[in-house]
């Protein structure tokens, strides 16, 4: 919004001088009414994620790791929200890691992220795999963008991989999920 100020001797101003004794004229505006109005339920804003920033580049974001919990994998719209949100990630050159140890609901975002922008991955097999890890990053090579993924199935009880986290095109340190499992179930005291 902006308000429009004319030398005070124009007296076809929008804003008067103050030291006269006028105002400023505001037009009020009112939409249209609504062409849908319907009961929803918005997925919650539910988000369990590290996020890496690089302080040398202007706090650029450069990497997140996604942490799936039993609400993004409940319903399509839920699904369809995670999903376009790591879309989004790589889509600003963010590297990802998805890492879902959900096991009261069968659907595998990775295989579902993959379809959102038209590609698969053969290693899922007819029926992918409801525990996963990944880490994904976009790359280019000459002229052409690239997505890079590496993707491990999991299994209850054996431990979790290690992957890479792209901090820079040139630049990956090990994400240790197994280590830090083990520390955060040490500082909670969990058995």
């Amino acid at each position: 919004m902006a308000t429009y100020d004319r030398d005070s001797r124009d007296t076809g101003g929008l804003a008067a001088d103050p030291g006269d004794g006028g105002g400023t004229a505001t037009a009020v505006w009112a939409p249209a009414r609504p062409t849908l109005t319907v009961a929803t339920d918005l997925p919650s804003p539910d988000e369990y994620e590290v996020r890496v920033y690089d302080s040398k580049r202007g706090r650029r974001l450069v990497a997140a790791a996604e942490l799936v919990i039993p609400a993004n994998k409940d319903r399509p719209e839920h699904r369809r929200t995670f999903v376009a949100k790591c879309a989004a990630l790589l889509q600003n050159r963010v590297s990802v890691i998805i890492v879902d140890l959900v096991t009261t609901r069968s659907f595998n975002l990775y295989g579902e992220l993959l379809e959102l922008i038209g590609q698969a991955d053969g290693s899922l097999g007819p029926e992918p795999p409801p525990l996963y890890a990944v880490a994904c990053r976009g790359t280019k090579q000459a002229d052409t963008w690239l997505l890079e993924t590496w993707a491990q199935a999991l299994t209850l009880g054996q431990p979790l991989p290690m992957l890479p986290m792209w901090l820079a095109d040139n630049l990956a340190v090990p994400l240790e999920l197994e280590a830090t499992y083990e520390e955060t179930c040490r500082v909670l005291r969990i058995p």
